[in-house]
């Protein structure tokens, strides 16, 4: 989702430092470089690798059969990021119906799971719904500056009411019922837009990419008119640039981009594979980065002037309002909106934009195991059954999501958040490149983009895609595991099982790799181990372009195929062979930032 602007630091903050410390400003320069070199290059060879191939994350890899490690690494990435995205969906569905009240439930400390250290704005004033909050007393302004004394309603809201936080990673204690219909509800939902595969989703993410676009405007008008809202923008542009030297600030500003624009998940080689094979994926490539990019930031415009307000009205710093993660969606973000007139009403066009931007998101995943699965099988049974596969994945999401909506569901999803597709990504794409550039020959690609769109790639993108790109990747995942610091949640240490168990997740979508490297190496043939690697990663006879009028120039063959040849060019799904996908491609990745 394209909620904060540039991804703030994973690791979350503990009291002794100062909030406002990693301001998203602090990523602007790295986020910009990162999006240069790394994310336009890489986002525009997915785009041309699909394209090409007319193959899922799996099919594309005739290019180089021992590599195809890769793809079942980035089907186990989307299947860790599908499980808990959707839990987040189904938080902001619940957020969402429970803002359909005249009050929101978290403005005010007189509800029955609020504590005595609860402190809210609204109760300190008497204030009609509808209306707006006078200026605070200077008592309680005195007492709100003290943040740590502080538990705000809709903080409390969020712990003890929507979550009932348990105190320990390996406490689930209940399954909160709510939480759970709301799952089964955005599966539905995603299942039902999924359920004609490309034919559905691509319509509806018309509406789920364009839409948020109207709430963002709205909600920038509103906010910039209010009190307080320029100090608040002030510091969303203003640099930290003592941060700049951080490797980890690098680091955070690549996994924003590989979140935002979709690196490495499978999913932008899934969608490309259903455009038309002379399709300008170049100039997708270019249009998609860069509005995304432009939306992250005007997003931001959006939050900060809210928090500015926010923070204007409790007789705060902006740092101390500020959060990442659940804490911006769910915590700070809300209790802004119980500040403004008429505030259900903005709470439900935030939470709405949410959804839709989160199952624009939704889509893309499940489409990238469905289509992997059903090109990988291939036969024409799956092909005519599509549906019931969608079913099936969409089921076995749903139940492998049950755990997270336990009490102690938070810490696992925040758990899965920093380690499932953290790292993997990075190594993900770099392989990749290096597999392309050099296995399969850098000149056999760049010959393979001008046969499909009439013109090589720019020399730009050549030597990002030979050298840059893969560079900055390595030294940035080098950096990272230096300056690695164990997972914290507010002031909650994770134990060290936990931090395991997050590892083998990381370690699971890359071990894929390898593995498949050497059963892959075991079964080709050769007399001599050299000899087994060449045939290894040489591509197979049916790599290239699915249909056969498009087999042109290298590729094209004197004689038809026989049995015996071993050229099998899979039948493709109708879907592939007749619709093209443009927009929905691009549609579906402009709001692919985490929350």
């Amino acid at each position: 989702m394209v909620l904060c602007p540039v991804r703030p630091p994973r690791r979350t903050r503990t009291s002794n430092e100062a909030t406002g410390a990693t301001r998203s400003s602090a990523f602007m320069f790295p986020y910009f470089i990162m999006l240069t070199f790394c994310g336009i290059p890489l986002f525009f060879m997915e785009l041309s690798f699909g394209q090409f191939a007319s193959q899922g994350c799996l099919g594309v890899w005739r290019i180089s059969p021992m590599f195809k490690g890769v793809g079942y690494g980035m089907m186990v990435v989307s299947t860790y990021i599908g499980i808990y995205y959707n839990v987040v969906i189904c938080i902001a569905f619940y957020y969402f119906f429970s803002s359909m009240t005249p009050v929101l439930p978290w403005a005010y400390c007189s509800n029955p799971w609020n504590t005595p250290d609860c402190a809210g704005v609204l109760d300190a004033s008497n204030i009609t719904n509808g209306s707006r909050p006078p200026a605070l007393p200077g008592n309680l302004s005195h007492a709100l500056n003290h943040t740590l004394q502080r538990t705000s309603p809709s903080e409390e809201y969020w712990r003890l009411y929507v979550l009932k936080l348990s105190d320990d990673i390996g406490n689930f204690g209940e399954v909160r019922l709510p939480l759970l219909g709301c799952l089964g509800v955005s599966w539905v939902v995603v299942f039902l837009c999924l359920i004609r595969g490309v034919k559905s989703s691509g319509k509806v993410v018309y509406f789920t990419a364009t839409f948020p676009y109207v709430v963002l405007t709205i909600l920038f008008i509103r906010g910039v008119t209010l009190e307080g809202a320029f100090t608040g923008i002030m510091y969303y542009l203003t640099p930290q640039w003592d941060k700049i030297l951080e490797a980890k600030v690098w680091g955070d500003a690549a996994s924003q981009i590989f979140y935002s624009l979709g690196c490495a998940w499978g999913g932008l080689i899934t969608m490309a594979s259903y455009n038309k094979f002379h399709n300008n994926c170049y100039r997708d490539s270019v249009i998609i980065t860069i509005t995304n990019c432009a939306t992250s930031v005007y997003a931001g415009f959006v939050i900060f002037s809210i928090l500015g307000f926010m923070a204007s009205h409790l007789g705060v710093d902006v740092s101390r309002v500020a959060d990442h993660g659940p804490g911006l969606a769910f915590v700070a973000y809300p209790e802004a909106l119980t500040l403004l007139p008429i505030s259900p009403l903005w709470s439900l066009l935030f939470f709405f934009m949410l959804i839709l931007l989160g199952l624009g998101t939704q889509f893309c995943l499940l489409e990238t195991l469905v289509t992997a699965i059903v090109d990988e099988v291939g036969n024409e049974w799956i092909l005519q059954k599509k549906t019931y596969v969608t079913l099936g994945v969409a089921v076995a999401g749903f139940l492998l999501g049950i755990p997270l909506t336990s009490q102690a569901g938070i810490y696992w999803l925040l758990l899965m958040d920093n380690y499932a597709a953290s790292f993997s990504l990075v190594v993900i794409s770099c392989i990749m490149c290096v597999s392309i550039m050099y296995i399969y020959g850098h000149h056999n690609y760049f010959q393979d983009i001008q046969m499909m769109l009439g013109f090589p790639p720019p020399l730009f993108f050549q030597i990002c895609w030979r050298f840059v790109s893969p560079a900055i990747i390595f030294f940035i995942l080098i950096f990272t595991v230096i300056q690695y610091q164990p997972i914290t949640y507010n002031h909650y240490q994770y134990p060290g099982w936990a931090v395991a168990i997050g590892f083998l997740m990381a370690l699971s979508s890359v071990i894929c790799i390898p593995l498949y490297a050497l059963y892959q190496l075991g079964r080709t043939d050769g007399d001599t181990l050299l000899q087994r690697l060449k045939n290894a990663t040489k591509p197979s006879r049916d790599w290239g372009p699915a249909l056969l009028e498009h087999r042109t120039g290298r590729y094209a063959r004197t004689i038809p195929p026989s049995p015996e040849d071993g050229l099998e060019v899979q039948p493709l799904h109708p879907d592939k062979a007749q619709i093209p996908t443009v927009g929905s491609n691009g549609s579906s990745r402009l709001q692919d930032s985490r929350i």
